[in-house]
């Protein structure tokens, strides 16, 4: 019995279907912390209207920071503590952000611990360890 081709088709379709519904359980890449830390942080609830990290200090986070700008300048940004130090010292100079006063540390707290730096990669880690040579010209 000749199969047409539309059921050929088909079953094709179906197998790539089946293969990448059931990827996950037949393929775990291996895990380092760094690569577990951004997973975590992935996992993690987001508020809704902001898209930010759920915790106890988000309300602060959002009357201070978000009247003026998107929270998405917030999550599309990693800064050590002192990078966003001086990011809040910068709005301060040049648009008239207000003084904090002591709600800054809960702000730097809850920038510092979602929004710092980490050390996954979406490619592949730097390399190290090269050895540098002059190129010779013809």
């Amino acid at each position: 019995m000749k199969l047409r081709g539309t059921t050929l088709l088909g079953v094709l379709i179906l197998g790539i279907f089946l293969l990448s519904a059931f990827h996950q359980t037949l393929y775990t890449p291996p895990t380092t912390p760094a690569t577990e830390l951004a997973v975590a942080s992935d996992t993690l609830k987001k508020d809704p209207d902001t898209g930010l990290v759920i915790d106890d200090n988000l309300m602060m986070v959002k009357a201070q920071c978000t009247s003026c700008h998107s929270p998405k300048l917030i999550s599309q940004n990693r800064f050590t503590r002192d990078g966003w130090r001086q990011k809040i010292r910068w709005m301060q100079a040049n648009h008239n952000l207000w003084d904090l006063g002591d709600t800054e540390k809960v702000v730097l707290d809850y920038l510092e611990k979602y929004y710092a730096p980490s050390q996954s990669y979406s490619r592949r880690a730097p390399l190290t360890n090269i050895e540098w040579y002059p190129l010779k010209l013809k």
